[in-house]
């Protein structure tokens, strides 16, 4: 499929994802490295439940109790900075307060930017449910080794093979095209459903939180749908 070619509360653009990714960067295995093994990808991922959203073909990938009363819709791109900046400084916090707590649940759907974006969320999908958002969680935290290198198909199948994916499955991964069609259908359900133009974006309970915003403004929102639930 052909791809549509700190902190000041900001988001990522398409023409900022461009220019960001031109610029290249060579990928360091030593991060990759370190970043794994403090985020125990092979061994253990955040607990979560895993739902099916529209049909088999597409996942969802959600984090928390389905029957919490507010729903966190993350829309949010591999290659944003600003995405890997909520998911280091403001999730374990929410996750922590809310998600654990059975108050909250948060659904990450993916919205690439490029190519890079694209094979990263692919290679997520691929590890499975339950190394998901560990995943996730190395891939933001190495984003700028990877999304910067000279060759990141290669940067990204380094970070999943000692993420413990087999050469095999991570070439069938990036060439299993209905994998990388459906992700691309959900960027543009997002663009359709709630006219999402940057990342990270969140529609919680219906309600609109762009850029990346700090926790205490989460942490606002998600009590004011706390009081009225």
């Amino acid at each position: 499929m052909q791809l549509p070619a700190h902190r000041k509360y900001t988001s990522t653009s398409m023409s900022e994802s461009r220019r960001r990714i031109a610029e290249g960067r060579a990928f360091r295995r030593r991060d990759a490295l370190v970043v794994i093994g403090g985020a125990g990808l092979a061994l253990a991922a955040p607990a979560f439940a895993h739902h099916g959203a529209g049909g088999e073909d597409d996942p969802e990938m959600a984090m928390g109790a389905a029957d919490a009363p507010v729903t966190i819709i993350e829309y949010s791109s591999l290659t944003c900075p600003h995405c890997a900046a909520f998911h280091s400084e403001t999730l374990p916090l929410i996750k922590a307060n809310y998600i654990d707590a059975g108050k909250a649940r948060l659904v990450f759907r993916d919205f690439p930017f490029d190519r890079q974006a694209l094979l990263a969320a692919a290679l997520a999908r691929c590890a499975g449910a339950e190394r998901y958002f560990g995943f996730l969680d190395v891939l933001f935290r190495t984003q700028k080794s990877w999304a910067r290198a000279a060759n990141p198909e290669e940067a990204l199948g380094r970070i999943a093979r000692l993420g413990g994916l087999a050469e095999d499955e991570i070439t069938a991964c990036l060439a299993d095209q209905t994998l990388l069609d459906s992700i691309m259908q959900s960027r543009l359900r997002g663009s359709q459903e709630f006219e999402i133009k940057s990342t990270p974006t969140f529609i919680i309970n219906g309600e609109r939180v762009v850029g990346a915003q700090p926790y205490e403004k989460f942490e606002e929102v998600i009590e004011r749908l706390l009081s009225q639930s």
